[in-house]
């Protein structure tokens, strides 16, 4: 069977790819197929979101496992063949290709084409161009970057503590010890 992938970005409106994959080939390949096609290099962590039909992230299918412990399962774009989680026509997905300013591409699976099979990924139309691959994180986001400098700035003694201990700043936490037995 092969996918046909609808790829596009908030960031550069203009920007659409049309990637066709067989469905047993990996995420690692998707991944490949999709930063050749935007002239993106691959020397940056990324990961694929599987979302629901409001584009909530449901499981993440990511370039390496970064050793968390959780009882979620790991899915590597290595050895995640696409049609262990994507089956159905309008499945959407986002592809996290920035991690510092949580910057990504829409993708929708247009089409599933039964009976047929691809060998290599193919970008079937590129139009408009991509948005810069990286960008500064104070020009992504001054509004973010302004806080941080002013609390720093700004930063004094009330903020981080006095250097005297007053008892009655806790004595609320007598009344918490008393309810946890």
């Amino acid at each position: 069977m092969v996918y046909k992938f609808l790829v596009g970005s908030e960031e550069s409106e203009n920007f659409k790819l049309e990637i066709a994959i067989d469905s047993e080939d990996t995420f690692m390949r998707l991944r490949n197929a999709i930063l050749d096609a935007a002239g993106y290099a691959k020397d940056q962590m990324d990961s694929f979101y599987i979302c629901d039909d409001d584009w909530n992230k449901e499981k993440e299918v990511t370039f390496m496992d970064m050793g968390t412990d959780s009882d979620e399962d790991i899915w590597l774009m290595d050895e995640t063949h696409l049609d262990e989680l994507i089956e159905d026509e309008g499945q959407k997905l986002k592809f996290v290709f920035d991690y510092m300013t949580e910057r990504y591409f829409y993708m929708k699976l247009k089409e599933v084409v039964p009976g047929k099979t691809l060998h290599d990924p193919l970008c079937q139309r590129k139009e408009g161009k991509a948005p810069k691959e990286n960008v500064d994180f104070e020009t992504f986001s001054p509004a973010v970057a302004k806080v941080v400098d002013t609390a720093i700035d700004d930063h004094d003694a009330e903020f981080y503590g006095e250097d005297e201990f007053d008892e009655e700043e806790i004595s609320d936490f007598g009344e918490l010890d008393d309810s946890i037995q």
